[in-house]
């Protein structure tokens, strides 16, 4: 006996689009994640504000896929400018936001758009599908139950150490994205700052051809990073574990710092996030060795 039911899939793509805002992932790099959902978004939206306008098309052209909308350029650069236009689209029709792969809004354009969508009552929905953090979290082989993500990694050099130094405590493994120009020097400097033996994994060309993750501790991963590295990179830093140290060992390297004439409370916080033991029990202990 057969069904005359439609199947379920079927009916959500025979449905029509909802108006508003519509954020589609797009593929990383290889075409075959494209989503159904995705193709019937680009063939049927009223509006498809690209990143690159370009790529969109090619993207679309590549999928089988005729744009049937109008297709209007939306990125860094001029993405404060596209609000009103869109969000007039959007009152009456379905606004398609697509970046160049991955996700909008997740280190991408599209939060602008958001946020005055929602500010104006103007409906927000999301077709989900490819992103290069949880790729990258799933393939690193660190324990990733609790992560932070942490966009692109700051460019200046003091910048980036602050960053860094604020890592060293962290009970989180930490995801960034990383140009492939500085990925050495970060790497370098991370296992300066967080210790060579610290475990990270770092992932380029995700779901493309040359995909690769290289896994180890910081130290030996920056010399291979050094040799050169090619393509989009995002990179999984471990947590940092639980240091096996006992606190009055620290403190002669306390009292050092502070006859050098850093500040009593400022080297125990320090100290005591890049080995793990609370900063109170340390500055107690560094009080009592005074007195």
């Amino acid at each position: 006996m057969t069904s005359s039911h439609t199947p379920l899939h079927s009916a959500y793509l025979d449905a029509s689009l909802p108006t508003g805002v519509v954020l589609a992932a797009t593929p990383l790099g290889n075409i075959g994640d494209a989503t159904p959902r995705l193709c019937r978004l680009l063939e049927r939206a009223d509006v498809v504000a690209a990143e690159d306008t370009r790529r969109t098309r090619a993207l679309a052209q590549a999928l089988g896929v005729e744009i049937g909308g109008r297709v209007v350029s939306n990125f860094d650069h001029n993405e404060e400018q596209r609000v009103e236009m869109l969000l007039a689209a959007a009152r009456t029709g379905t606004v398609a936001v697509v970046t160049d792969a991955g996700m909008p809004v997740v280190s991408d354009p599209g939060l602008r758009l958001v946020s005055a969508a929602l500010d104006a009552g103007v409906p927000v929905s999301c077709v989900p599908g490819p992103s290069a953090v949880p790729t990258a979290l799933a393939l690193s082989g660190l324990d990733v139950g609790r992560f932070i993500f942490d966009g692109f990694a700051p460019r200046r050099d003091g910048a980036r150490r602050t960053w860094l130094e604020s890592l060293r405590g962290e009970k989180r493994a930490v995801c960034f994205f990383e140009s492939p120009h500085r990925v050495a020097e970060t790497l370098a400097l991370a296992a300066e700052i967080l210790g060579p033996e610290r475990r990270v994994a770092v992932c380029r060309e995700l779901t493309k051809t040359y995909e690769e993750v290289r896994r180890g501790p910081l130290g030996e991963v920056a010399r291979w990073a050094a040799e050169w590295v090619r393509g989009e990179v995002t990179v999984v830093l471990d947590a940092a574990r639980e240091a096996e140290v006992d606190v009055e060992s620290l403190v002669p390297e306390v009292l050092e710092r502070v006859g050098a004439g850093e500040r009593l409370k400022a080297v125990c916080k320090d100290l005591a996030a890049a080995h793990g033991v609370r900063t109170r029990e340390l500055y107690d202990a560094a009080l009592a060795a005074r007195g």
